[in-house]
């Protein structure tokens, strides 16, 4: 659904973001097989190296813009499948549902359409998981050893076509095709081509290798850019578009979804050029025989190079090899953290639109107004944490973590107790701190790995995300169906439990940066002679008695 979407995609981009800006912040000095490009300064320099050095972006837009736009549609497709076709309500009482006239039907006849869209929002939520998280592990390695970007962000654009055509088939035969046939192509088609885990990993890992130091940061802005605004424009125009044209408009426009995807495709197909190996010149001999070692790799077979096993067992043994300051501990902890913080957010979103339906009585148009409010919310709050908490305070990125989380734990209570719509928009205003912790989590582990290790880790960390439906979906849209006529906010109430742990472990990780600080100062002292290794050993024995 949109605001689900759209929040995971704003999730991913700050994940991705916050890696690469790390990658750049923390590697050392060395020979870049790129041009070094003076970067521009002044807005209008930058705004025209932007549009003068175009790319991926557009590939982005005709991704992210018809994906978010079409959602709220396909969500209405799946209520009207179960209330006309899966349940076999009158037309009276199924148009009286979409009108939102709670005077035409029973509150009983609600409970069970959303019961059932429930149910396969569960469902969904496995094939969307399982298969994405599978997928990336293999790709991703193929991709980093082959030096092959483009197939990662054009098979998510495959996958879309597949799937709005999929639509367009379900609303055509409409009776004939029930509510599950809506499931399958909302879910398979982008699940067997990685979805936008797959895409954001490609267009990141793409921009890596084409930016030279200098202006990869501002690279990365653009593609952030682009992204937001396209989020920006389909949330807002979502509910608009399913009420004025429908779901043949929504889907198969000219200017819409199937158009919007194939476009990508084609620019992709002809615009995008791979970026060219980089080639280390002093290796001589060494090179020559990686060369060679690449020939032989290319005559196996596609699919027993794709999917070798040995490339995720060095992804797992890099990711949780022993280091100082235990290393291994910290990252095991940190992934449970990008569990404990992006599960709830699946988890939520999977029934939100449900929620307020049912609650407050909204249609497409309010929940569509609300989605952008929400998602503008969230982004001036990012903005003004990054700001003002980390940039004028030099606040501690745990500590960034800490009021994140609070931020979302408060909002919980206020979404579930809400009385009227007004209270409702005063929860996003209370939760618009949450987005900063994604970016808190990133900067933490780029100081635990060195830049070369944190592909391999991201790519752990991106599988870990794509998990997450898999549990907190059919969790989630449990206790929403069992609890629909008597607390139908509970599973917001869960949300704030599930994340109290991430307030934990980020006190935790504070403790332990203290503690490198110190032990930073004292290895500083040391060689500098400002303090003998004796002191230290007494220093030691007196803390510990």
């Amino acid at each position: 659904m949109t605001l689900e979407k759209s929040k995971s995609l704003e999730a991913d981009l700050n994940l991705q973001i916050g890696y690469e800006i790390a990658e750049e912040s923390e590697a050392p000095a060395q020979h870049h097989p790129t041009k070094t490009i003076e970067e521009p300064t002044t807005f209008c320099q930058k705004t025209k190296w932007i549009f003068t050095n175009i790319t991926v972006e557009p590939i982005m837009v005709c991704y992210v813009l018809p994906s978010v736009m079409a959602s709220l549609a396909v969500q209405n497709l799946s209520l009207e499948k179960a209330c006309r076709v899966n349940l076999g309500f009158s037309d009276a009482t199924c148009d009286a549902m979409s009108a939102r006239n709670t005077s035409a039907y029973n509150i009983s006849e609600e409970e069970a359409i959303q019961k059932m869209v429930a149910t396969m929002n569960a469902y969904k939520n496995v094939i969307q998981s399982l298969l994405p998280s599978i997928l990336l592990m293999f790709l991703g390695s193929w991709s980093d050893r082959h030096s092959r970007r483009k197939p990662c962000f054009l098979l998510p654009l495959f996958g879309e076509i597949a799937s709005s055509t999929g639509f367009i088939l379900c609303t055509y035969f409409f009776y004939q095709l029930p509510m599950e046939f809506n499931m399958m192509a909302e879910a398979v088609p982008p699940a067997l081509t990685g979805g936008w885990f797959c895409m954001f990993m490609g267009v990141f890992s793409y921009i890596s290798g084409i930016s030279s130091v200098e202006t990869r940061t501002l690279r990365i802005g653009a593609v952030n850019m682009f992204s937001n605004v396209s989020i920006s424009i389909g949330i807002a125009l979502s509910g608009i578009l399913y009420k004025k044209i429908g779901y043949y408009g929504v889907f198969c426009s000219p200017t819409l979804a199937l158009a919007m995807y194939t476009s990508g495709v084609i620019y992709g197909l002809i615009k995008v050029k791979e970026a060219p190996k980089q080639v280390n010149v002093e290796d001589g001999v060494e090179t020559i025989q990686e060369k060679m070692a690449e020939t032989t790799k290319k005559k196996r077979n596609f699919l027993v190079d794709f999917f070798d096993p040995q490339h995720i067992k060095e992804t797992f043994k890099v990711a949780f090899k022993q280091g100082k300051r235990n290393r291994r501990k910290r990252i095991c902890i940190i992934m449970i953290l990008v569990m404990v913080i992006i599960g709830p957010m699946h988890g939520e979103m999977n029934v939100m639109y449900l929620f307020v339906r049912y609650k407050f009585g909204w249609n497409e148009m309010d929940y569509s107004i609300y989605s952008t409010f929400n998602f503008c919310a969230h982004m001036i709050g990012t903005l003004f944490s990054l700001i003002f908490f980390s940039k004028f305070l030099k606040v501690d990125d745990a500590i960034l973590g800490v009021l994140s989380s609070a931020s979302k734990i408060a909002s919980s209570f206020v979404y579930a107790f809400a009385p009227s719509s007004t209270i409702f928009y005063l929860g996003a205003i209370v939760e618009m701190l949450n987005g900063t912790s994604f970016i808190a989590m990133r900067s933490i582990t780029s100081k635990l790995v060195p830049p070369e290790e944190l592909g391999k880790i991201n790519s752990l960390f991106g599988v870990s995300e794509a998990l997450m439906p898999l549990v907190y979906g059919p969790m989630y849209s449990y206790v929403y169906k069992r609890t629909i006529d008597t607390v139908p906010g509970s599973f917001l109430l869960l949300g704030g439990f599930l994340t109290t742990p991430a307030i934990i472990i980020f006190l935790w990780l504070y403790k332990e940066h203290k503690n490198d600080a110190r032990e930073d100062a004292k290895e500083k002292a040391l060689n500098e002679g400002l303090i003998t290794q004796k002191k230290l050993q007494l220093q030691a024995q007196q803390e510990q008695g």
